[in-house]
């Protein structure tokens, strides 16, 4: 489970956002809406610009790398707020690991 993985072991893991999944980036935020559940999720702009590159790297660390790049951020610092999106995102069924949840 995500929960007991260190952020290090995290950031190793590929991920997808499932077709149940569909979201929309507005200006003020990412509108993101789990259709198996039926429940709307919104995303800070931050949040959603990682959602986007998670969805297109598909990767953890990879999608770190870009966002520390494109924010010229330091790599830890959004290693870490990635992780920790990633950790909610995968908690309310918004992305995926795409080889299945690791054990």
């Amino acid at each position: 489970m995500p929960d007991q993985l260190t952020d290090a072991e995290l950031l190793d893991l590929t991920v997808r956002v499932p077709e149940h999944v569909v979201h929309r980036a507005f200006v003020a935020e990412t509108v993101v809406l789990n259709l198996q559940t039926g429940r709307y999720h919104g995303l800070n702009p931050s949040a959603g610009r990682m959602l986007a590159v998670l969805e297109s790297e598909g990767r953890i660390r990879t999608a770190a790398d870009t966002i520390a790049e494109e924010y010229e951020q330091p790599l830890e610092l959004i290693e870490r707020d990635l992780a920790k999106l990633c950790r909610q995102l995968l908690e309310r069924r918004l992305i995926e690991f795409t080889g299945g949840t690791p054990g």
